[in-house]
């Protein structure tokens, strides 16, 4: 994110997609950062493309938010000129070519998901510097190396849509404890054939786990407390 302008509006977040039998997950944090301030808590990140195609969005809010919009322009182009829906993979490509043409001026991290009736579900990672990846589940973002590990161990194939969604909502809630850039709700969207689910945790409704606490000295039975005494300068 160095790259990014003095005052730019910045989306150091936490963003995901999974896929499960009949569809995707697709979740992301709300916060929206310029420095240290906090310029918008409810920001939603999950951008609709397509019918069944959506893109989770990290790095530039205003690079992500063009790019988002050209490729929803020629998926619409698509459309008219072969009559039917275009494959998430194309979507995909587009995202790619238009973020590996453009990596040292954009500053552009994106997951692209959903369903299409040549391959069913499908997750597509394009992190910075335009690469392309298919997964079968994608994170990114600043709050993502909080939450490697845990992904790693508890991620399964062939789950079914209730335990991608508690995936997602984990995962997103754990990266939101320890990144100071990611916070806010957890917005969620569930893409199958029949269509697009939203979701929407509020922030005190956020699982819970270990969140940690201070011990001090003093709090410890019959421990002598010491004042630190300033080291000696010659």
């Amino acid at each position: 994110m160095d790259r990014l302008k003095s005052g730019e509006v910045n989306l150091g977040t936490s963003i995901m997609a999974v896929q499960f039998d009949h569809g995707v997950v697709i979740g992301a944090d709300s916060r929206t950062t310029t420095g240290s301030y906090i310029a918008n808590r409810v920001t939603d990140k999950l951008t609709h493309v397509h019918d069944r195609i959506y893109c989770c969005r990290s790095g530039s809010a205003a690079d992500t938010q063009a790019i988002a919009d050209i490729v929803h322009y020629y998926l619409q182009l698509y459309t008219q000129q072969f009559g039917s829906a275009p494959p998430v993979s194309s979507a995909a490509a587009i995202f790619q070519k238009a973020c590996y043409e453009n990596k040292d001026t954009l500053s552009a991290g994106i997951i692209v998901a959903g369903w299409d009736k040549e391959v069913g579900p499908s997750v597509y990672n394009i992190p910075l510097g335009g690469g392309l990846f298919r997964q079968p589940w994608a994170i990114g973002g600043s709050g993502s190396t909080y939450v490697y590990g845990y992904c790693d161990a508890t991620y399964q194939e062939g789950w079914g849509r209730d335990e991608a969604i508690q995936f997602v909502k984990n995962t997103l809630a754990l990266a939101m404890g320890r990144d100071g850039s990611s916070g806010g709700v957890i917005r969620m969207c569930v893409i199958t054939e029949e269509g697009v689910e939203r979701l929407f945790v509020p922030g005190d409704q956020l699982p819970k786990f270990w969140e940690g606490r201070e011990v001090l000295p003093a709090t410890l039975k019959g421990a002598k407390v010491i004042d630190p005494v300033p080291m000696a300068v010659e």
